[in-house]
């Protein structure tokens, strides 16, 4: 990336104000980058644990398979999910707060007496794949967030800082060799108004 800049005083003192933005964030953009990479390490193992839990499900579940024909898996429907924001690293992350099932009547009389049992197994299910759903959900927003956060830190630490830096030096190398030349010419008109004087007098 090119920094636009002229050869003089102002422009200086803006490049040193951008260059010192940059290398106080630095850091700060840093420490976001590792705190996220940690959430996301964290995400995936959590994400692989509820799979590992849902399969496990799963199968108790299939294991009572000839039973679950007699079972109306109707009775058992996700009234509400609620949700809450939570801030990691800065980013808005929703969180599973509470799963509402609403469970329709039945009799207990005509039904088998496992009928409980069911119910709660599929509330179980069902609670454990959404929960499972918001995991990976949040692995993918923690995963772009700590993209972005990485692509910024190497903008500013290979990019950004040094071309500052080159910007800033290229404008003081000319200013000073700008001064040098002033002072050179004065001392070369200096000399010739010396020599001038000097062959009036004689």
């Amino acid at each position: 990336m090119a920094i636009k800049f002229q050869y003089n005083k102002t422009s200086l003192q803006l490049l040193e104000k951008q260059l010192k933005i940059r290398v106080r964030t630095l850091p700060i953009i840093k420490n976001k980058e590792s705190a996220l990479r940690m959430e996301v390490k964290k995400s995936k193992t959590e994400a692989k644990t509820l799979e590992e839990k849902l399969e496990r499900q799963i199968q108790e579940y299939e294991a009572m398979f000839v039973l679950w024909n007699e079972f109306d898996s109707s009775l058992v429907k996700i009234k509400d999910v609620h949700l809450g924001v939570k801030k990691i690293a800065g980013v808005r992350i929703p969180s599973l707060e509470s799963i509402d099932f609403d469970v329709a009547r039945f009799s207990l009389f005509n039904n088998p007496k496992w009928f409980c049992d069911g119910i709660e197994l599929l509330k179980t299910l069902a609670g454990t794949a959404i929960e499972r759903e918001f995991v990976i959900a949040k692995l993918n927003l923690l995963e772009h967030a700590r993209k972005k956060t990485t692509q910024k830190v190497n903008l500013f630490e290979k990019v950004q800082i040094p071309g500052y830096q080159d910007a800033l030096r290229k404008i003081k190398r000319f200013m000073e060799d700008e001064e040098n030349l002033s002072k050179s010419s004065q001392k070369i008109m200096k000399s010739h108004q010396e020599k001038r004087k000097e062959e009036v007098e004689i």
